[in-house]
């Protein structure tokens, strides 16, 4: 046997462990899209309560909460995305993010489910060019039919707009 004969099955074998590498998310709606965050990052998911509102803050800082003697300013998704009136219902709720020892909590419509996605069904987010910014954006899970959009959150967090962690954090 040549040394020949061994390279098409480790190269076969490496494909197949990129399926098999998972990552799961917290699936929630803005809007009628379907969005993603990764798990590790969630510290809760709570029902919507009522606000403190700071004078001078942007519309998508809804206010800030009181969660056991922890200040959390609760940024509202949808109107930081542009995918919604910011309405409130029964099924609104924060879901609050725990990045590098910052309590941030998210304002959603709603929580739909934890997904588990094979690294092989990420696709990476489309080219807009300078349009804005996706920096964000992970990618975009495809499972089940379902197109989720994958969000890092520590990224969009620290951005420019929202500023609520450093990047040396």
């Amino acid at each position: 046997m040549s040394e020949s004969d061994f390279a098409t099955p480790v190269a076969d074998l490496e494909n197949k462990t990129d399926d098999l590498v998972e990552q799961e998310f917290l699936a929630f709606r803005l809007g009628s899209e379907e969005y993603g965050i990764h798990i590790l990052q969630t510290q809760e998911i709570r029902n919507f309560e009522a606000l403190t509102r700071i004078a001078n803050a942007p519309d998508y800082l809804k206010g800030v909460m009181n969660l056991r003697g922890v200040i959390v300013p609760v940024i509202d998704m949808r109107l930081r995305f542009n995918t919604g009136n910011g309405s409130v219902d029964d099924s609104t709720v924060v879901i609050v993010l725990n990045i590098k020892g910052h309590v941030i909590g998210m304002m959603v419509d709603s929580v739909s489910d934890v997904v588990t996605i094979p690294s092989s069904a990420i696709k990476p987010p489309p080219e807009l060019g300078s349009t804005f910014s996706t920096d964000y954006i992970i990618g975009l899970g495809d499972i089940d039919e379902r197109m989720i959009i994958l969000l890092d959150i520590k990224k969009l967090m620290s951005g420019p707009e929202l500023g609520l962690i450093t990047q040396e954090s």
